[in-house]
């Protein structure tokens, strides 16, 4: 008896840890941002070839509306040296909007480091173009034959920038969109916002398209999707506003809980005990190596 319980118990250990180890979604913030450049080719590379499931990184547009991966949509002082390999000022503001994609290439974001990761690998690099993020992913993936990859894409828009710093919420969703059916991977995508007009317009326009809805306020995930108009396919929200009693709720509405950014292991076994679909860290290392 005690044998078939013990047999019992190490296969169900095994049935479990092969589900984290096959269906968690881990995604790689920014690529690598802790240990590589952040939404650089490098570092999406570097996170490809330590095996996440999902490359996480943000766009932006430029002048001449190629579709830029930064997070912000300016040249931050913090990580980033001018065209002229000289520090930004703290108060000055380079609208990524206002440069073509030309002059946006002679600005280097990686060979300045960050302080808040002292652990990233320093080397001159540029803000990329989509087309080649994709490219480079796609080569490297086939070449090393490894698992396909997938794409979370944030699309940077706010209310008070709009046209300023952006196009409007419909003509950045029509860019990306085209690009991605253009490149024929609308599968492997999900297109991820704190805009709720963006998430909205994709659903209205293109329903066929993955949606996470981003969330940072601390209203109740019930009142965000209230505002919201319809369950997208992911809510995804600051890690430390999630419960294990709002996990369970939002994924009986239907949806995928993948929460950002957690950096430390603890918080990352935490929420793989509470039942999270995914984790988007900046350590994509470490979630990597709890579930191996």
């Amino acid at each position: 008896m005690y044998k078939y319980f013990l047999l019992l118990l190490l296969s169900l250990l095994s049935c479990n840890y092969k589900k984290n180890e096959l269906t968690l979604d881990i995604q790689g913030h920014r690529g690598a941002r802790g240990l590589a450049p952040e939404n650089s080719i490098p570092g999406f590379i570097l996170a490809t070839e330590l095996g996440v499931t999902t490359l996480e990184f943000d766009l932006v547009v430029s002048k001449d509306k190629r579709l830029i991966v930064s997070h912000e949509p300016f040249f931050s002082p913090h990580f980033c040296f001018d065209s002229t390999e000289n520090e930004i000022p703290e108060d000055s503001v380079i609208n990524i909007y206002q440069l073509t994609y030309d002059q946006i290439q002679k600005f280097d974001c990686g060979s300045k480091g960050n302080d808040r990761f002292p652990d990233q690998e320093l080397m001159t690099t540029n803000k990329p173009l989509l087309n080649h993020v994709i490219d480079s992913v796609e080569s490297y993936v086939s070449s090393k034959k490894l698992h396909s990859m997938r794409y979370n894409i944030e699309l940077k828009t706010t209310k008070s920038t709009d046209s300023i710093f952006h196009p409007s919420p419909a003509e950045f969703s029509d860019l990306v969109y085209e690009f991605l059916l253009n490149k024929d991977i609308l599968e492997k995508v999900t297109i991820q916002s704190f805009d709720f007009r963006t998430i909205q317009y994709f659903h209205r326009k293109y329903p066929e398209v993955k949606l996470a809805l981003l969330i940072e306020n601390e209203l109740s995930w019930n009142e965000n999707i209230d505002s919201l108009g319809f369950n997208p396919e992911i809510y995804s929200c600051y890690y430390q506003l999630l419960s294990q009693k709002s996990i369970k709720e939002i994924q009986e509405a239907g949806m995928e809980v993948i929460p950002w950014t957690i950096n430390e292991a603890a918080d990352m076994q935490q929420l793989i005990s509470w039942g999270v679909d995914g984790i988007i860290t900046d350590y994509p290392n470490r979630a990597l190596d709890l579930i191996k």
